[in-house]
């Protein structure tokens, strides 16, 4: 009798599981059928000018400590209307930072356009300030709104399962795309997380986000493109995401002059238009940028950095080598 009472609780469970699977399969984020990826094109020039461009500024910064280890870049060149690659450890997987808010914010537009998430004033200005101030408490709010889910207590293994499946919306939807070594399901803090977003990461950080270069070189570039979503709904994240390089700046980690900008200011170069997301951590400095020129060069350009999040010359350094030889061809 015990064994068919266990037999019993196992079934209810299971059917549980579903049911709230069920239900929050109903909010997920759905890609197009109309959608095809990339045709993504490894280029062997576009990669010397990469490698060279990596190894000249790991030798220059040597003396930081900086090590080939500690580093990842992606170039994905779109001034002939293709999708031409090179990376630098384009796959490993590293801690995303603040990058990971552009992911969520073409996740939020794909839900908004497909009339799953509508839109108030105050989740507009949860969205903006996600992307343009890089707020934490913004994103938490714009995830919360993405998967049906909040903060609170640690909950028991089967509420806590049906939690984390609708948790995961956003990593479904990249991977029903063909996204590969990623995880984007967690919130940023500017503290820490507690409770039931502890318990999320597995308490010990095996669940934090985790992206790749080119992973998220391929984001922008295919949000650039226009592959993500509509003309309009293009045009509202590339205006989030523009940046310029000689405004106002905020602090010396503002966005527009403290990453990949920084190496237009030094150059004095001002016939560029930028739209970038930057990330940085105590120990972490990222950032993916789009970059037109005057001479009519598109480029996604994706670099991180690990263990040197002080240091603001090595993202710009690189940035500006491959397009300098770039120019040169």
């Amino acid at each position: 009798m015990k064994q068919i009472a266990a037999l019993i609780l196992i079934a209810n469970c299971f059917c549980i599981s579903i049911e709230a699977q069920n239900l929050a399969s109903k909010g997920e984020i759905v890609t197009p059928k109309s959608y095809k990826p990339p045709m993504i094109e490894r280029d062997v020039e576009l990669q010397k000018k990469l490698d060279a461009a990596m190894s000249d500024t790991l030798s220059a910064f040597a003396t930081k400590g900086f090590k080939s280890d500690e580093v990842a870049a992606t170039v994905i060149d779109l001034s002939g209307g293709k999708f031409k690659i090179a990376d630098f450890r384009g796959e490993a997987r590293i801690y995303s930072a603040s990058v990971v808010k552009m992911y969520y914010m073409a996740a939020l537009e794909r839900q908004l356009e497909d009339k799953k998430v509508t839109l108030t004033k105050e989740l507009e200005r949860g969205l903006r300030d996600m992307i343009v101030d890089s707020s934490n408490e913004a994103t938490q709010y714009v995830l919360d709104v993405l998967t049906d889910t909040s903060s609170g207590a640690e909950k028991s293994q089967r509420e806590f399962d049906a939690w984390q499946f609708k948790r995961n919306r956003v990593n479904r939807w990249f991977t029903s795309m063909g996204y590969t070594n990623i995880n984007v399901n967690q919130k940023t803090f500017c503290e820490d997380a507690y409770g039931i977003e502890q318990q999320s990461r597995n308490y010990k950080g095996q669940n934090r986000n985790m992206l790749t270069t080119n992973a998220t070189a391929r984001v922008m570039a295919e949000i650039v493109t226009g592959r993500m979503n509509t003309e309009t709904r293009t045009a509202k994240m590339m205006n989030l995401m523009k940046r310029d390089p000689w405004g106002k700046a905020v602090d010396a980690d503002d966005q527009n002059n403290g990453f990949t900008g920084k190496y237009f200011i030094d150059k004095n170069i001002r016939d560029i238009k930028l739209w970038s997301k930057a990330g940085w951590t105590s120990k972490t400095r990222h950032d993916v940028a789009y970059i037109e020129t005057a001479d009519g060069l598109k480029l996604v350009i994706s670099v991180f950095t690990e263990n040197h999040a002080t240091e603001r010359n090595f993202i710009p350094t690189v940035a500006g080598k491959v397009i300098e030889s770039l120019r040169r061809k």
